[in-house]
């Protein structure tokens, strides 16, 4: 449905989800995407953190991940009765059957596919990274996850040799042209 001020207005549940691994720019992305087409964001690190009331690092540290990802189930199942998000997904989000099962039954998946080198670049704080650990075993991790992103994508992009600015353009006329946005 046609909005009054040119959007579209979409019905039910029906949220974007961005995954891919640590520093693809999901939260950028998401962010941008969202002020362009008049749309909320959120972030599931965010979300996890205030269930908690501490830092992804912190929960992990003291809880364990096992804990973490409960948090990000929680999180994804509120977002149930919201409309229309754009949610930026943890680079382990995919880990958890249940939280993919969640993401697939309130929208799509959109995997930002990139190397781990350019990952480990665009990181400014690995130390908030706490499932990074060192360049190898990030790379270890990357090859752990890829399939798993891979499976979980409704739609997969590029962003391998991109600037930020031509990703947020592809992004965009994709989900437009798809009728997402």
């Amino acid at each position: 449905m046609q909005g009054t001020d040119g959007y579209v207005v979409h019905e039910g549940c029906d949220h974007i989800f961005f995954v891919g691994f640590l520093g693809a720019g999901k939260s950028t992305l998401a962010r941008n995407l969202g002020n362009l087409f008049h749309r909320h964001y959120v972030d599931t690190d965010r979300l996890a953190e205030r269930i908690y009331g501490k830092s992804v690092t912190q929960i992990f540290e003291e809880d364990g991940e096992e804990a973490f990802r409960s948090a990000e189930v929680t999180a994804l199942r509120r977002l149930r009765s919201k409309k229309s998000l754009l949610v930026s997904c943890g680079g382990g989000i995919v880990e958890d059957a249940q939280s993919c099962a969640l993401m697939h039954e309130m929208g799509v998946v959109v995997f930002l596919d990139g190397d781990v080198e350019d990952s480990l670049r665009q990181i400014q704080h690995p130390e908030r990274r706490p499932d990074l650990g060192s360049p190898e075993q990030a790379r270890e991790l990357w090859k752990h996850r890829r399939p798993l992103f891979e499976r979980e994508a409704d739609y997969t992009i590029d962003i391998r040799g991109k600037m930020f600015d031509e990703v947020a353009a592809e992004a965009g006329q994709l989900l437009w042209e798809k009728g997402l946005l």
